[in-house]
């Protein structure tokens, strides 16, 4: 009896892990932990596998499974509609990228490189059949399956509708409503890990035990602070960034991301600044995770192709995530980007000789072709793709910078951030006095300048800057410049 009672009490002490004894015929509750499961749901859409998989998720709530595994249905299910009723208007440079189409709904594709083709919705000029996954699909190792629910009806509300600066943009037409991902792994990840790059074959795993909680200064709030639980929304699902063309303003979706550049930086400003914030670690770590997540994403679309630098304000926003991301988690190596990563707050500042003694100036670089400089030359001597250009420049770029800009002070990244000329405009523009007054002339200083479209960047800037920690700068003065037909950095 003294021998079954003691072999009773070392079972009670042993640990329970049903994740490690589970046979595979067997599942468990969906909650989330790790378990043997036929079918996965995430944002309205369900994985169905041939048989039970090890399954689980990361950090940041996204599903990963053992595999290789087989997936023989997507619900929503993928293809064609009947009707396609989708009221297409043309924006005010008479363009858009989509068309009236019902070859493809609800598409699921395997991101291998960034590039100019989706399988999502055939509605958007990037569709390509060839990029659209065929079931029953056999899942590979170190591959990510993207899957997405089509809007039906368009136009729809815009992801951050209440931030937009204009009534007009709070709607918008994309023809995404949602997307989750999928990472297929050869072994179950640590249970902080998060999850890696959905685009490409490399799976790097990054962990939330290595984050560097020390590293984030605790700045007294001004202003109001924007509510942490619309951040932790916003920031919660994976925006799919994958397509170097503007016309993802009119594909990506709804329901997970900002469409255009202009919002993705403000608000990768905003939350920059908030988890700097004086509050509790509770207060600001889930926000953290996210924005982390956010350069992990960013870093692997960058390895495969990736580069933003299109249009007016379409690409801000995407280098200080990546950048983040290698600062709080102390690895160097997700900051080594390729040449072929530029980036819009780069190629759109450089050094120069502007019209009333400005010495850090602004150019579109592309929109609806190659623009010229012209902050070199007084305004009355531009001409109608000059005064575009200085629209663009006050409604849609620095004012969504500024609290990056802030944030990378304060974190010591202007000299791996590697280009000064961004940090001196926003110098520039969010001057308050202005030397340049009296050269001005006739021409004063656009009403725009001083401030931004977000009260709580404005405040922290002005109560913050003067205090921001001395640093060494990058000394990498360059300029993005035209070089016969191939755009190119050339040093100043």
């Amino acid at each position: 009896m003294k021998i079954i009672v003691a072999y009773i009490v070392l079972l009670a002490s042993l640990p329970v892990s049903c994740s490690k004894t589970m046979p595979p015929g067997d599942t468990k509750p969906d909650n989330g932990q790790t378990g043997f499961r036929k079918e996965i749901s995430q944002y309205g859409i369900t994985w169905t596998f041939d048989k039970p998989a090890r399954t689980g998720q990361f950090i940041t709530g996204d599903w990963w499974v053992v595999g290789p595994v087989r997936i023989v249905k997507i619900t929503p299910e993928p293809g064609p509609v009947t009707t396609d009723q989708s009221d297409i208007k043309i924006n005010h440079w008479n363009d858009t990228s989509l068309k009236q189409n019902a070859a493809m709904r609800n598409g699921s594709m395997i991101v291998l490189k960034a590039g100019y083709t989706q399988g999502y919705d055939s509605r958007s000029e990037s569709f390509d059949e060839k990029e659209v996954v065929k079931l029953p699909l056999d899942l590979a190792t170190n591959r990510s399956l993207v899957s997405s629910i089509s809007n039906t009806s368009l136009p729809v509300n815009h992801f951050c509708k209440e931030l937009m600066p204009w009534d007009n943009e709070k709607k918008c037409q994309v023809v995404m409503k949602t997307a989750a991902v999928l990472t297929c792994l050869a072994a179950e990840p640590p249970t902080d890990a998060f999850r890696p790059p959905y685009a490409g074959t490399g799976k790097p795993i990054f962990r939330a035990q290595d984050i560097r909680w020390e590293a984030l200064p605790a700045l007294s709030p001004a202003g109001q602070v924007p509510s942490w639980e619309d951040f932790e929304r916003y920031f919660q699902r994976p925006w799919i960034d994958h397509i170097l063309s503007w016309s993802q303003q009119e594909l990506v979706p709804n329901e997970n991301q900002p469409n255009y550049g202009r919002e993705y930086a403000r608000l990768v400003s905003m939350a920059s600044l908030m988890v700097m914030l004086d509050v509790p670690r509770q207060r600001k770590e889930k926000l953290t995770l996210e924005l982390i997540q956010r350069g992990i994403d960013l870093y692997g679309l960058a390895m495969v192709g990736g580069y933003w630098n299109e249009g007016g304000g379409h690409s801000s926003g995407r280098k200080w995530p990546i950048l983040f991301a290698s600062i709080m988690l102390k690895d160097p190596a997700l900051a080594q980007l390729p040449g072929t990563a530029v980036f819009h707050e780069d190629t759109q500042t450089y050094y120069g000789n502007g019209w009333f003694g400005q010495d850090v100036l602004w150019q579109m670089v592309i929109h609806h072709g190659n623009r010229e400089t012209y902050e070199e030359k007084t305004p009355d001597q531009w001409g109608d793709w000059d005064k575009t250009s200085e629209g663009y420049r006050t409604c849609c770029n620095a004012q969504a910078w500024v609290g990056t800009a802030l944030a990378a002070r304060y974190l010591k990244a202007v000299k791996l951030w590697n280009h000064d000329a961004h940090f001196d405009y926003i110098e520039r523009w969010m001057r308050q006095d202005d030397p340049y007054a009296a050269a001005r002339g006739n021409y004063p200083r656009p009403k725009q300048e001083t401030t931004t479209y977000d009260p709580f960047i404005t405040a922290m800037w002005r109560a913050h800057r003067p205090q921001a920690p001395a640093q060494e700068m990058a000394g990498n003065n360059r300029k993005w410049t035209l070089q016969g037909k191939k755009w190119g950095w050339v040093s100043q």
